[in-house]
This record gives C-alpha cells, sequence and structure tokens, in this order.
C-alpha cells in the first residue's frame, strides 16, 4: 500500500475507532461505507481498509453478506480481555520502576494527572475521569520502554472501554487510592510492589464490572 494511502487509512481507523470507543456508535450499530465516507470527508478505500483493520483489531465484527457492526462486548469477552490486561499493566508497573528516572516521572507525568482525575471525580465528570483514567495508564505503559507492550494494551484498553460505555464506572474513591498505591511503588523503585498493586487494581476492575452488571447504580 503507498505512503499516502497507508495514512488514509491510519487516519480512518483512528477517526472510526475514536467514534466506536466514545459510543457515538453504539454496540450493534452497522457500518456503512458512504456515510463514513462522507462523514469522515475521505473515499471509500481508506474506509474499507479501516474497517477490515478494526475488524481484526476486536472493535469490528463482519457478519457475511450483511458487513460490518459494532460488537456486544460481554462479560467473557471481558473477562479474557482484563486476564491480559493484568499481566501486561503489571509487567508496565515493573519495568517503569526499574527506570531510573521513575521518581521524576511520577511527579511529573503520573502526580499532574491524578490531580486531575481527583477534580473529575470530585465534580462526578465520570466520561473526563475515564478519559484520564486511560491517560494514567498509558503513560505507564509507555514508561516501560516496551512498544510492543503498548500498541497491545492501547488496543485492551480501547475494547474495555466498549464494554463499558453507557455504563457507570463505579469505585471513584477505590481507583483513585490504588493509582496512588502504584505511584508510590514506581516512585520508589519497588519493581515488586509497583508490579502486585498494579495487578490487583486490574482484578479489581473485573470486580465493579461484574457488580455494575448486577447493580444499574453501580453503586460502590
Amino acid at each position: 500500500m503507498p505512503n499516502d494511502a497507508r495514512t488514509l487509512a491510519q487516519s480512518a481507523y483512528t477517526d472510526i475507532r475514536a467514534l466506536i470507543v466514545g459510543g457515538e456508535l453504539p454496540p450493534g450499530t452497522k457500518l456503512i461505507v458512504r456515510l463514513l465516507s462522507e462523514r469522515l470527508g475521505l473515499s471509500a478505500t481508506p474506509i474499507k481498509s479501516a474497517l477490515a483493520a478494526l475488524e481484526r483489531d476486536g472493535f469490528l465484527v463482519a457478519v457475511p453478506n450483511r458487513g460490518f457492526y459494532v460488537p456486544q462486548v460481554g462479560l467473557r469477552d471481558l473477562l479474557e480481555i482484563y486476564e491480559l490486561r493484568e499481566m501486561l499493566d503489571g509487567i508496565a508497573a515493573r519495568r517503569a520502576a526499574r527506570a531510573p528516572s521513575s521518581a521524576e516521572f511520577v511527579r511529573t507525568v503520573l502526580a499532574p494527572l491524578l490531580a486531575r482525575q481527583r477534580e473529575h471525580g470530585g465534580d462526578g465528570d465520570l466520561a473526563g475521569l475515564r478519559d484520564l483514567d486511560v491517560e494514567f495508564h498509558r503513560a505507564i505503559w509507555r514508561a516501560s520502554g516496551n512498544a510492543r507492550l503498548a500498541r497491545v494494551t492501547e488496543n485492551l484498553s480501547g475494547q474495555i472501554r466498549l464494554a463499558w460505555s453507557g455504563r457507570p464506572s463505579g469505585g471513584i474513591v477505590r481507583t483513585l487510592r490504588e493509582h496512588e498505591a502504584i505511584m508510590a511503588a514506581i516512585a520508589a523503585g519497588d519493581a515488586a510492589r509497583a508490579e502486585r498493586v498494579s495487578r490487583a487494581h486490574v482484578r479489581h476492575s473485573v470486580a465493579a464490572y461484574e457488580r455494575a452488571l448486577v447493580s444499574p447504580d453501580g453503586a460502590r
């Protein structure tokens, strides 16, 4: 694929993925190439390439003779995703804690993100809080120094957000407290503790999702 075509396909991928993860294209929606072309100002070719890539990455399902649809992400799907996230987030935190600049990373990157999370949590801005939660973890993935890990976790995170679309997140106080624990371990250079608390954080997120399925108000 020529560079220009690849750039347009990547642009289409990014834009359509954002519409899916952000809830503008909810589960069950059929994606129509003509409408997406009009919306994004792109020809059909990069749109079709993007849809195929999104299907490979788990953000769409292809139904034979019917086209591409935004999938319903069920509990079983989410448990599989979180199983991978637990392992990868643990590795990322461990590697970030081993970096020579771990304390500086926490002070200049993670601490400001946590402060913003507290602000959004206090205002009841759950959408903003979710965005900042992704930024917090994305910073750790990147600080791991493992580019492949960062790409995989970014993909898994997007699928989790798709599953959470329209659901309350719950557990704001717990989430912020656990982020503090992750920060403290990384800043101290304690790789084992950083991995342990990061993995526990992911397990608690699974439990929160399961509770949300039972309790519509997402309390706790």
